[in-house]
């Protein structure tokens, strides 16, 4: 998996971000991503799952095979794009939401934008009332996956309410442990203050597992990724996760949040009634942020490229989605991928 960088193409950049004077280095570079891939279902109607009727062929979607490759094809043609910039084999691992089974997954790595890649896939079914759970794809011959489980979203207050899993990789990426979680916290549905104390429950859970890594290896590795609802500054992320915005401002075991600057500047993942959300998150532990021990953070983005957004209409500009309503749009998702950058110098 070594991708690497000549000082002249690299070091540009890290002077530009971080004011590093060096000369003749290389980096390796690894490029980190989730994508909330906007309900990714087969035709196949479960009744046992509440939303599979509504991606179905007999639905007002009048969903079928035509429509589910093209969203396969719109997203793989998305995925083969992140992070080539600077790495050129591009995603090494990324995280998604919104998928049905782990058949919609086997579709999605074969599709031939990204097939040559070969893709695995950590994947388990979760108790979500709406059918839908997280995943982890990998390129296996960059990360060895050592283990993986799930943990169920626990809320005291509210029992009888379902939520995804939180799915934890922990893997080998090229001679390095590193600990990938994938969330998918509680929607806004009802109000986002009414609905707060859901992804506040989750982000206890999320906060337990990074805590129980800490606990074996203070200096652990660790991504924190997913579509949290929440944005960067709210109560949930910034507080109970304890994902700050500022490395200045970190105390002991607290998280950086590499997307909070990117929202503080009005950069967002998705919009909804003309304001922009960064809700698709990439954190990381403080284990990253050291630069003289191997794989450390180097750059977020979010992906916005021109092509997966509307061109025209009362929503320009926002991430063109595969249906709305029961209108096919064809597009791609309602979220824009988010990702970043490790480097390590060689």
């Amino acid at each position: 998996m070594k991708y690497l960088f000549k000082s002249f193409t690299i070091l540009f950049l890290l002077l530009l971000t971080f004011s590093i004077k060096a000369q003749n280095k290389e980096y390796e570079v690894a490029c980190i991503g989730f994508y909330n891939v906007e309900n990714l279902f087969d035709t196949i109607n479960d009744p046992n799952i509440s939303l599979n009727f509504e991606f179905s062929p007999e639905s007002d979607k009048h969903y079928n095979s035509y429509k589910y490759y093209k969203h396969l094809d719109n997203l793989a043609d998305v995925i083969s794009r992140i992070g080539t910039e600077l790495s050129p084999a591009g995603l090494t691992i990324l995280g998604v939401a919104e998928v049905e089974n782990r058949s919609v997954l086997e579709d999605l790595v074969r599709r031939d934008a990204i097939k040559d890649r070969n893709y695995k896939i950590v994947h388990y079914d979760s108790p979500d009332f709406r059918g839908i759970d997280v995943a982890l794809l990998y390129q296996g011959e960059a990360f060895e996956v050592t283990n993986s489980k799930v943990y169920l979203y626990d809320n005291p207050l509210d029992t009888s309410y379902t939520s995804r899993d939180q799915l934890l990789v922990s893997g080998v990426l090229d001679g390095e442990e590193i600990h990938f979680i994938v969330n998918h916290w509680p929607s806004r549905r009802g109000g986002q203050k009414a609905s707060e104390p859901k992804r506040i429950a989750a982000a206890e859970v999320t906060r337990h597992i990074v805590d129980s890594l800490l606990m074996k290896n203070e200096n652990a590795k660790i991504v924190v990724m997913g579509d949290l609802n929440d944005d960067p500054v709210d109560k949930s992320v910034y507080q109970t996760l304890r994902a700050k915005g500022k490395i200045k401002k970190m105390n002991d075991r607290d998280l950086f949040n590499p997307m909070y600057n990117l929202y503080k500047k009005g950069i967002g993942s998705l919009a909804y009634r003309d304001n922009w959300n960064l809700f698709d998150n990439l954190i990381i532990s403080q284990g990253l942020l050291n630069e003289k021990e191997g794989f450390h953070f180097f750059k977020a983005k979010v992906f916005n490229k021109r092509f997966m957004k509307n061109k025209t209409g009362r929503y320009k500009g926002y991430p063109k989605r595969t249906f709305v309503g029961s209108s096919f749009l064809g597009g791609y998702s309602d979220h824009f991928p988010t990702y970043i950058y490790l480097i390590k110098e060689i």
